[in-house]
């Protein structure tokens, strides 16, 4: 499936209020679910190995975005030249599991959802990501505190792109 195609069948989801599509072939499966919940699992062809756990919500665009997106564009102006480690030693980078435009709050006249020295759990919602309309929430991998945040509110981000800087606890 071409990211064009998915994009139409996205919009097609939206525009006629379907809820959730399950599209199965004989390379993979696809159950896309309005309210973010996305699930790929591929079925290798010439490989008879068991099928891959179901990855979680936040991993899915990886899988599709891998193979139509080109290699991750160089770091943001204010972190060319800065290696993260030095930066954050012993940080965790949140990455962006799918391209799309970040944001940092729900709604342009909310507050975001993470300030730069708060302390966050493991499940809490970061930011947004906007792709093809739906959008995505990117929660935290870690508990810890926010020590950096790589991202503009508004600006595009490519997949793997390093979002924020957590230092865990």
């Amino acid at each position: 499936m071409t990211p064009k195609e998915l994009k139409q069948i996205l919009q097609a989801l939206v525009e006629h209020g379907v809820n959730e599509l399950t599209l199965e072939t004989p390379d993979y499966k696809l159950t896309v679910r309005r309210g973010g919940e996305v699930q790929v699992v591929a079925v290798p062809q010439a490989v008879a190995a068991p099928v891959p756990a179901p990855q979680p919500p936040a991993a899915l665009a990886p899988a599709l975005a891998a193979e139509a997106t080109p290699p991750p564009s160089p770091a943001p102006e204010g972190t060319k030249g800065v290696d993260k480690a030095e930066e954050c030693a012993g940080c965790v980078e949140i990455k962006a599991p799918i391209v799309g435009t970040f944001y940092r709050a729900p709604a342009p006249d909310a507050p975001p959802y993470v300030e730069e020295g708060d302390r966050v759990e493991k499940g809490q919602v970061l930011c947004i990501i906007e792709a093809m309309k739906l959008m995505n929430e990117i929660e935290s991998e870690v508990s810890g505190i926010v020590k950096k945040i790589l991202v503009k509110n508004g600006e595009p981000v490519e997949y793997g792109q390093p979002l924020f800087l957590i230092q865990p606890l």
